[in-house]
């Protein structure tokens, strides 16, 4: 699933290509993906002009004139694209296009049909969507500190992999960042999160920005089939320590890395360099 990383590149390259765009069709071949169905779409967003993208957590805010937003979640596998023209070959499962007046299309194109969309007036996206409703803050808001990070884990009993999957914690971290951030802060995903001393939990928080800032950078990890905007791969995969690494050797410590589950969650980790502590919880 696409994390904060590849969905802020989804964002930027969408930037460049659609804003200043008047929409002028909208179609479907999947319905489902358009919460209140394709009529209420085009009776939106035709005649409509694309004025900005935002992103929250793993969600895009595609902003149109007179206060509207396009919510999207991209959820396994779904991508945008821009086709210079209509007649412009389809990718592979398109399942939603929007024409604009320019003759150029914004395509979205997904495999398993997971993603959705969703219509509202804009500002109140929080309160309208019920993945927004309770979502927690950017890693990099400069509110979310090592403090408020310690309080919100120390009210957790589950593992703290566990813990940073819930999007109510902190927006946007998803299974390759949370093990590779544990990694980094040599944290065994298994250990509940309210036994982090505040020495862990500050370290664990700078790494979760920085290891963000950089996958961003790097254009998101591409492990099975995303592609940004623009259609290029992300190049973070080449910089992976853990995440999909199990049998090779730690870059730490030479230990084999280890695979298993966590909450349902595949989990890389490195037994040596990430022990579990026993410790009671508070």
């Amino acid at each position: 699933m696409p994390e904060l990383p590849e969905v802020e590149n989804v964002r930027r390259g969408l930037s460049k290509l659609v804003v200043g765009k008047t929409v002028t069709a909208v179609d479907t071949n999947w319905p489902k993906t358009l919460i209140g169905g394709l009529a209420t779409f085009r009776t939106a967003l035709i005649g409509r002009t694309i004025t900005g993208v935002d992103r929250r957590g793993k969600y895009l805010l595609i902003r149109f004139d007179q206060d509207l937003t396009l919510v999207s979640h991209l959820r396994m596998e779904g991508k945008y694209q821009l086709a210079a023209s209509a007649g412009q070959e389809p990718p592979r499962f398109m399942h939603v296009w929007f024409t604009f007046s320019d003759g150029s299309q914004m395509r979205y194109a997904d495999m398993r049909k997971f993603g959705r969309m969703q219509l509202v007036q804009t500002g109140t996206e929080e309160t309208a969507v019920s993945g927004l409703a309770k979502i927690g803050p950017e890693p990099d808001d400069p509110s979310w500190t090592s403090a408020t990070f310690y309080d919100a884990l120390h009210r957790r009993k589950a593992p703290i992999k566990s813990v940073l999957l819930d999007q109510t914690v902190v927006a946007g971290i998803g299974n390759i960042y949370a093990d590779e951030t544990l990694w980094l802060s040599q944290l065994s995903p298994l250990q509940p999160a309210a036994t982090l001393k505040r020495e862990e939990v500050a370290r664990l928080h700078d790494n979760i920005i920085q290891e963000l800032a950089t996958a961003t950078e790097l254009g998101g990890t591409t492990v099975h089939s995303f592609l940004d905007a623009g259609g290029h791969t992300g190049r973070f995969q080449e910089q992976l320590h853990v995440y999909g690494q199990e049998g090779t050797p730690c870059a730490r410590c030479g230990t084999e890395i280890q695979k298993t589950k966590v909450g349902e969650r595949g989990t890389h980790f490195c037994p040596h360099c990430q022990p579990l502590r026993k410790r009671r919880l508070p």
